[in-house]
């Protein structure tokens, strides 16, 4: 089986499957589809993004017990990574980690135990996960698609991640005077009144010196319409990237208002939900106890920074997660995933789901 879930791996890293590729993400999620034989495939597109359905059932249930999510676009590299190859116990290439070998797992450990379950089984195949998975996996919820259980096949090197923090992206924009700049005190400058603010949200929200499970506030941008050396700006604007932990969901927006004086706008460009996901939900509890049967050892529940098409779900309220087999270099040019992981990762998954 190993043999086949590497061949299947190494096919789709081959395959440039970027974000703006739009007829290399067809090309690979066909491949991913043509490996699942004597299933329901139903299929869906939301402004040019595919992706597809596969499950157990002749008609969609109105809920699964378990779905298993993969992604099959990446965050392209250079043209030598399209080239898989393995050196020593690792498959290396552009997706390796961030999840292609990943993907051939869950079609192979879909294909052997979908037809031996005595409940509905599902598995989601999207192709824009990196760019927010808005219209494959998001588009499939709007769209009815709801599990018990849901295990996005992300890297954790066999870790459970049970918890996210949510994304808010907003705007901030101050306004000033404009005046010449020889004459400072005849303006208002926009700048340094949006420095001020940017000062105090550092104060709120300090960037942590190591990892830590805490909000964060990345400053991306900055920018003001004037061109000039000799002119005081009447205007800023910066664009703030905000990690916010589950608990603080619902008060992020408040506290960022609460920082800016009069004369500044804000407005909130995206905001997407913090996954937490009981760890002591009896689907958690399961798999925990099978990836210490399986691998001896005992995962840890942990808190992911970064997030994943699991956050969609947390809006229906479906329970969650983040699991997979262990890698490395993600997004770098030495990308790569353990093979003997990847034999490891499909036996427990198939232990789990029967």
């Amino acid at each position: 089986m190993i043999n086949n879930i590497v061949a299947l791996a190494k096919k789709f890293i081959s395959i440039k499957s970027a974000p703006d590729d739009p007829k290399a993400l067809e090309k690979v999620l066909e491949l991913a589809l043509a490996n699942l034989k004597g299933f329901t495939i139903e299929r869906f597109e939301r402004k040019g993004a595919r992706s597809a359905l596969v499950y157990n059932t002749r008609r969609r249930p109105n809920k699964f017990k378990v779905i298993l999510n993969g992604h099959l676009d990446i965050i392209p590299g250079k043209e030598s990574q399209y080239r898989p190859y393995i050196k020593g116990n690792k498959l290396y290439g552009v997706g390796a980690m961030d999840m292609k070998a990943s993907v051939a797992c869950l079609i192979a450990v879909f294909n052997e135990t979908a037809n031996q379950v005595k409940y509905p089984l599902g598995l989601q195949l999207v192709t824009d996960e990196e760019i927010g998975g808005f219209n494959g996996t998001k588009y499939q919820i709007e769209k009815g698609v709801k599990a018990d259980f849901v295990i996005v096949g992300e890297n954790t090197n066999f870790n459970i991640e049970n918890q996210a923090k949510g994304i808010m992206w907003a705007k901030v924009c101050a306004k000033g005077k404009t005046a010449h700049g020889a004459y400072p005190w005849k303006g208002k400058n926009a700048i340094l009144k949006m420095n001020r603010v940017l000062n105090n949200l550092d104060k709120k929200y300090p960037t942590p010196a190591k990892e830590k499970w805490v909000t964060t506030v990345n400053v991306s941008r900055i920018e003001t319409s004037n061109k000039t050396f000799n002119k005081i700006p009447d205007d800023c604007e910066v664009w703030l990237d905000i990690r916010y932990i589950p608990k603080e969901a619902d008060a992020i927006a408040g506290n960022l208002k609460k920082l800016l004086p009069s004369g500044f706008s804000l407005e909130i460009i995206a905001k997407e939900p913090a996954l937490s996901t009981d760890k002591n939900n009896r689907y958690v509890r399961s798999l925990k106890a099978v990836i210490k049967q399986t691998i001896g050892k005992e995962p840890l529940i942990l808190a992911a920074n970064g997030s994943s098409d699991a956050r969609h779900y947390a809006r229906v309220q479906c329970s969650a997660i983040e699991f997979g087999p262990g890698g490395g270099g993600m997004g770098s040019d030495n990308e790569w995933v353990g093979v003997t992981d990847l034999e490891k990762y499909f036996q427990i998954l198939k232990n789990f789901l029967r």
